[in-house]
């Protein structure tokens, strides 16, 4: 369900990749998501709940998929596709 396109400008060389979410929606840096469905976090016995709002999140330059959602102190890598924009 992860939809990204990549566009390259050949002037300048570089590939500028879009990170969507589940809906097909564009996600940028500072935006806010909500989880779709029930998470489990690896190494913790903590489950995301559907419907937890992650605000400023940071899209992660080496891999289009994971985007990184801060919790007060705590930080999750998450996969796009169980994202939605709110």
């Amino acid at each position: 369900m992860l939809h990204h396109d990549a566009v390259s400008d050949t002037s300048i060389g570089a590939t500028c990749m879009t990170v969507r979410d589940s809906n097909g929606n564009e996600l940028k840096d500072g935006d806010s998501v909500v989880v779709i469905k029930d998470l489990k976090v690896k190494g913790s016995t903590d489950t995301l709940k559907r419907g937890t709002a992650f605000k400023n999140i940071r899209l992660i330059e080496d891999d289009e998929e994971a985007v990184e959602c801060g919790s007060g102190r705590n930080t999750v890598v998450l996969k796009a596709c169980f994202l939605k924009r709110a």
